[in-house]
């Protein structure tokens, strides 16, 4: 029968497939215990939406299994998501570990969308997330998300976000009548967007999804400036003029170094539900060369799909109300990627 120190030290040849280090050394195993010939244990992953989960469990049973006398091998999964470094002049949120804003330079390219996809995706891994709708002029995520109201404040003038589909959100919406258009100035909009950040009651979350209004103007600014952002997720259209706005955004969070968490392209080629025929109604393949051209990761590629409009109308999005469904797949795919690409650089700065 293998000793425990045996079966770490079998752990020590396993390399996690992200942070190319042996889960040993980084401290991802746990509550190994041995009974006749049956080895169970406990790895902690960076994140519950890891997105080489199954690949590193064949890499642990493989390696355990090994060893001689072993019978079975039971692999369990936590994670436990680590808080991000603090950044100097920027005061991080109370009990939130991640901030991840989603932006496009150009209005209309479904951000919304890819925002309460990607924030309902995490949730149902297991994360604990927040959707801030920072959309000042139009604010939109109550609508995609199903969830309507008016937030209360607490007695220490804390307002209390609404829960959808397992997200805690936030919105202009819940706390003011957004009938009438919000005719502001910069430093309206500035108070506004702070308050909505600093006097939420976000309790413990492990990602903060921003959805950014579109530009490079106020709201954008004081996100980016007054918060520590673990990076930014870029969407895009496969049109020139959407790329083109696109790199000047991009821009934009270059020169004030957040990092780049991957570019998506959405609204990529229509399949027709009769004869199965695809349309590139927006062309196709723009943000992937985009990405490759900027050094950039590239997330996917999201196909118009009616459903994902419904979802969206209906306040359910397609991860939720059809989550077998291929765009809801694709979702899921890169709320992981996004997850995956936040663990690699809390590693890579942590080790600098």
């Amino acid at each position: 029968m293998p000793t425990i120190p045996e079966i770490r030290k079998a752990l020590s040849t396993v390399e996690e497939p992200e942070l190319h280090k042996d889960i040993v050394s980084l401290n991802m195993v746990k509550n190994i215990a041995v009974d006749s010939g049956r080895v169970s244990l406990t790895i902690e992953l960076t994140t519950p939406a890891c997105p080489l989960k199954d690949e590193l469990k064949n890499r642990v049973v493989s390696a355990v299994e090994s060893l001689e006398g072993v019978r079975d091998v039971n692999v369990e999964f936590t994670a436990r998501v680590a808080q991000a470094r603090p950044v100097q002049a920027k005061a991080a949120l109370d009990g939130v570990k991640h901030i991840v804003a989603v932006y496009a330079c150009k209005g209309g390219v479904g951000k919304s969308t890819v925002s309460t996809n990607l924030a309902a995706a995490l949730a149902q891994s297991g994360a604990k997330v927040g959707l801030l709708d920072a959309d000042i002029h139009g604010p939109n995520i109550p609508l995609m998300m199903g969830a309507s109201g008016r937030a209360e404040v607490s007695g220490d003038n804390k307002i209390t976000p609404i829960t959808a589909h397992g997200v805690k959100t936030m919105s202009l919406a819940y706390v003011m009548d957004t009938d009438s258009p919000k005719i502001w100035r910069g430093p309206m909009i500035h108070g506004a967007v702070q308050q909505l950040l600093r006097d939420t009651a976000w309790g413990d979350l492990d990602y903060l999804i921003i959805d950014l209004p579109p530009g490079t103007g106020d709201a954008q600014l004081t996100i980016i400036q007054s918060v520590p952002l673990s990076g930014v997720v870029i969407v895009t259209t496969p049109q020139a003029v959407a790329l083109l706005d696109g790199t000047k955004g991009i821009g934009m969070f270059q020169k004030l170094n957040v990092p780049l968490l991957g570019l998506i392209e959405n609204m990529s080629g229509f399949e027709c539900p009769h004869c199965r025929t695809v349309t590139d109604i927006f062309l196709k393949g723009g943000g992937e060369e985009e990405a490759k051209r900027l050094h950039i990761p590239f997330l996917g590629a999201v196909p118009i799909d009616p459903q994902i409009v419904a979802g969206g109308d209906a306040g359910r999005p397609i991860v939720v109300s059809r989550p077998a469904a291929a765009a809801a797949q694709l979702f899921v795919k890169m709320a992981e990627r996004v997850a995956g690409n936040i663990s690699i650089n809390q590693h890579e700065t942590t080790n600098v």
